[in-house]
């Protein structure tokens, strides 16, 4: 007679979309990043009291960080509704223009991957944020003119993972702060994770918590996508999040210990069978993975590179001893 798994779950009303149930919806709930919260905590306050929405924020950083989560805590600590976009959607002119009038005042305009937006809307986003305008030109040659249109108060929030591609005097507009998320600590991720297993209706063991927090990369993301992962393997297997399960579950993943998946393994692999540890270039280690240079620089690289198994040097990428090590090699000698 089999037992009940430990892992019958309740499910959210809203299961379909588990990344929007575990996002925090207050601020005691929001795990880490306490200096961005403080600094909020002050911009919002003082806003409420002057009766003004607040000045235009721009956060950055990694994926996965919880960018997004802030922005949408800002609009319930200000009791107002949030539009959200993103860069690459608002194709033309109009499509700001529409967005900018259809908003209320107070409002908030959540813009993600900002860096993507085309320079001739940025541009129109000047005047839009400085003095809340809109100059639409109607017409070409010398007929054009120019209609400029009031805009109500509003807030954009801006949300980026590259902030170098955006432009000085876009950056120089975010007079409400420019706010970088940092990576967490192990600790805040298993705080994380406990409570997003709450969110799911199951119970994990603190060395279940711990031993996915250790391979999150840092990122709390991450950890709810393996926390995922691992309660279904658990309610597959009828069994416990304890520490054993995640590390069957995780290793099914291809996760391993210090959380490198098999695509990092892969270049690791690569740069010291192929090419003698490096020095190797981008370019040579993306053509024999048969991988995008992006994908390897943004996704696999800043983490690596994070750990110290890769060295980016003016040569190319080489790998360092304890690269060499955590695969089981032995470093060459110099």
């Amino acid at each position: 007679m089999s037992s009940t798994p430990k892992t019958t779950a309740k499910q959210p009303d809203d299961s379909l979309f588990l990344d929007t149930t575990l996002r925090p919806g207050e601020w005691d709930q929001y795990i880490g990043q306490n200096t961005i919260k403080k600094n909020l905590h002050i911009l919002l306050t003082a806003a409420k009291q002057r009766n003004h929405p607040p000045e235009h924020i721009l956060f950055y950083g990694p994926p996965g960080l919880g960018k997004t989560t802030l922005a949408h805590l800002v609009a319930k600590e200000l009791r107002t509704q949030m539009k959200t976009t993103s860069g690459p959607a608002i194709e033309k002119v109009g499509d700001l223009a529409s967005i900018l009038t259809n908003l209320s005042p107070g409002d908030i305009l959540f813009i993600d991957e900002i860096h993507r937006l085309n320079k001739t809307i940025e541009e129109i986003l000047y005047p839009a944020m400085e003095s809340g305008s809109l100059d639409i030109i109607i017409g070409k040659g010398p007929s054009a003119r120019t209609i400029q249109l009031e805009l109500p108060p509003f807030t954009l929030i801006a949300a980026t993972t590259r902030i170098a591609m955006i432009s000085s005097p876009l950056r120089s507009r975010f007079s409400g702060g420019i706010h970088k998320l940092e990576f967490y600590s192990d600790e805040e991720i298993q705080q994380i994770v406990e409570r997003s297993a709450g969110i799911l209706g199951v119970t994990i063991h603190p060395q279940g918590a711990q031993e996915i927090a250790r391979r999150s990369r840092y990122t709390p993301r991450t950890a709810n996508y393996f926390l995922k992962r691992v309660r279904d393997y658990a309610q597959v297997h009828n069994t416990e999040l304890s520490k054993e399960s995640v590390d069957q579950a995780l290793e099914l993943l291809g996760v391993d210990k210090m959380g490198l998946t098999t695509a990092d393994r892969e270049i690791l692999e690569t740069i010291i069978h192929k090419f003698g540890g490096g020095p190797v270039g981008l370019n040579t280690i993306a053509s024999s993975l048969s991988e995008e240079e992006t994908t390897i620089e943004e996704f696999n690289e800043p983490y690596l590179m994070q750990i110290g198994f890769i060295d980016r040097t003016p040569r190319g990428r080489t790998v360092t001893e304890l690269g060499y090590k955590h695969l089981g090699l032995t470093p060459p000698i110099l």
